[in-house]
């Protein structure tokens, strides 16, 4: 028999994170396993895109102690509808994705004796007290530390964020990396590129491609600046939506190649991929350098050569020249230099393609391994050793 596995999040919002949290469930319910979710009411109600809604209103005009006190009052909300799913259900185990001020996971840990394991995403006490600011500092720092140390094993998504994790006072031996992956059956068949183009209107172009949530630091404007001076052929196609979309626009309109430019706004999930086939050349041109984007795989795996900064964690993933090209982040014009190199030789772009789909096989770096490993931890912990594959 399969595991029961008692799934705990905290994410109101559906973007990457969900994509990761679904991604992974639907695999471990493949191998075999019964998933229970714990997750916020307000969850299931979202569409793929919506931000957090009421919390983020609440955010916004809360002084920051009351904001941050109701995060951690809630927690003792969330212990109870994780009590109540234990009694109910007699998990063998609990996996809980990590979020600040959020104790709940390790005190049910501690009441029922269940193995844990926690996934880390982000060093979300370091992430908010830069970008947002923290009113009660004392409060999130312990809050962090007594969650990772809390856990059996830690399952941070870089090996530069298990450096954060151990520095944290959790023994190495506990930390366990398991990057972000994709699923073969939406991102590894065969797609036509020219026939993507075509169904985009961007026939006979040389497409410059990004997906996502569009930031001010993603570095978008050099690449339309490059656009503005470059060849008439080459266009970016930029597939969401985000804050830096008005900028880019009147960027691109104030050079005179808003022509040059497509943004299709929030993509349905299962649409990405047919988008991405129309790239050829995927941009990953800023990333925090902690993070496993997800961006990053989903490129691979459609063969498309990708531009990245040469930071630890994405080194992790790629070599340069190798499975991908990557550019010096401190340097003003290396994003521009290493599009442009790619852009000129379609023999470089073609190797590096197919180079970075055999990375997404030979580090088995899909959802579906990841659930393997996670399976594989737990057994270990439990005892329980004989899964259904």
């Amino acid at each position: 028999m399969g595991l029961k596995i008692l799934y705990h999040h905290r994410i109101r919002s559906k973007d990457g994170q969900y994509v990761h949290i679904e991604e992974l469930i639907h695999a471990l319910r493949n191998l075999g396993h019964v998933v229970i979710l714990v997750e916020p009411p307000a969850y299931n109600k979202a569409k793929f895109g919506d931000d957090a809604g009421v919390v983020a209103v609440l955010k916004r005009y809360c002084p920051g102690f009351a904001y941050e006190l109701m995060e951690f009052a809630y927690s003792f909300v969330v212990y109870w509808r994780l009590r109540e799913a234990v009694l109910a259900h007699q998990p063998d185990c609990l996996y809980e994705r990590y979020n600040l001020l959020q104790p709940a996971g390790i005190w049910l840990k501690r009441r029922f004796n269940l193995p844990m394991l926690l996934e880390v995403n982000a060093p979300v006490f370091e992430e908010r007290a830069k970008y947002d600011g923290i009113a009660l500092p004392w409060l999130a720092r312990w809050s962090e530390r007594y969650t990772w140390r809390g856990a059996d094993q830690v399952l941070p998504v870089t090996e530069v964020l298990a450096k954060r994790v151990e520095a944290a006072g959790v023994n190495r031996e506990r930390i366990v990396v398991i990057h972000n992956g994709i699923n073969p059956d939406d991102f590894g068949g065969e797609f036509d590129k020219e026939q993507a183009k075509r169904r985009l209107g961007l026939e006979g172009k040389l497409v410059l491609g990004f997906t996502g949530f569009m930031r001010e630091w993603h570095g978008l404007e050099k690449v339309i600046e490059l656009i503005a001076s470059a060849d008439p052929g080459w266009h970016l196609l930029i597939v969401g939506d985000g804050p830096a979309r008005d900028a880019l626009e009147k960027q691109a309109a104030a050079l005179n190649v808003s022509s040059r430019l497509t943004i299709t706004g929030v993509v349905e999930r299962k649409r990405v991929a047919a988008h991405v086939a129309a790239f050829d050349i995927a941009l990953q041109p800023a990333v925090v350098d902690y993070a496993s984007p997800l961006k990053l795989f989903e490129y691979m795996a459609l063969g498309r050569p990708v531009v990245a900064p040469a930071q630890p964690n994405i080194m992790e993933i790629l070599t340069d020249g190798e499975n991908g090209l990557l550019f010096d982040p401190r340097d003003p014009r290396g994003l521009g230099t290493a599009v442009e190199r790619l852009c000129r030789d379609a023999g470089l772009r073609q190797r590096i393609g197919e180079a970075a789909r055999r990375t997404i096989q030979s580090r088995r770096l899909t959802w579906a391994d990841n659930a393997t490993r996670v399976t594989e931890l737990f057994a270990g912990l439990t005892g329980k050793r004989e899964f259904p594959r």
